[in-house]
């Protein structure tokens, strides 16, 4: 059995959520990339802008390795949930570039150190901020993914389209018809644990 890299996996996983946070804004309008739709306001691109500003504060300030770039949405008196959306004047390659930036910050820092390097969290409360890289990197893989299934619901419900990544569907073969018979059952299915019909009704 071959050896396996820890590091190696651990950037694999990350990658693969940040290609598909990406890939869910190809296709759509500045509006829709933009647009709440949620009651609390999810929407695809504050999605990307708030992974960016989780990876440049765990896998870099943390770590004693800022990056540099301004992020004003955190600075003091900046009002609440400003990374979760994004201003008219921020742009989307500009939100974008962001994030990619964050990559090469986040990835240089898991080169550099080891995964038993202990950073500190100024956001945590103290005597509880120390943390390792390993942990870190794993924290941010779980938020990144998180996130990446936001915007998977968020995509199919604006414009119906699907997927893990480019050319992997992630879901059951079938063509609309098929969707809305699956759907069907689904819906009976709840409607019948839940007692608003009998069994003999459902088909």
């Amino acid at each position: 059995m071959t050896p396996t890299d820890p590091k190696a996996d651990l950037r694999f996983y990350l990658q693969s959520a940040r290609d598909a946070l990406l890939w869910k804004l190809e296709g759509l309008s500045e509006y829709d990339v933009r647009r709440p739709a949620t009651p609390t306001g999810t929407n695809l691109l504050g999605l990307v802008k708030h992974a960016a500003t989780v990876e440049l504060g765990y896998l870099g300030d943390v770590f004693g390795r800022p990056s540099g770039e301004p992020l004003p949405w955190l600075a003091d008196g900046a009002e609440q949930n400003a990374d979760m959306w994004v201003t008219a004047d921020e742009s989307r390659a500009y939100v974008v570039g962001l994030y990619r930036r964050a990559w090469a910050h986040a990835d240089a820092t898991i080169d550099a150190l080891a995964l038993d390097t202990v950073g500190r969290v100024p956001w945590w409360d103290e005597g509880k901020d120390e943390v390792t890289l390993h942990h870190a990197v794993t924290r941010v893989i779980a938020d990144t993914h998180r996130h990446a299934g936001h915007a998977d619901i968020v995509r199919e419900l604006m414009d119906g389209a699907v997927g893990m990544s480019e050319g992997n569907a992630g879901v059951a073969p079938g063509n609309s018809a098929w969707w809305e018979t699956y759907r069907g059952r689904l819906e009976r299915a709840a409607r019948e644990a839940d007692g608003r019909v009998t069994s003999d009704q459902v088909r």
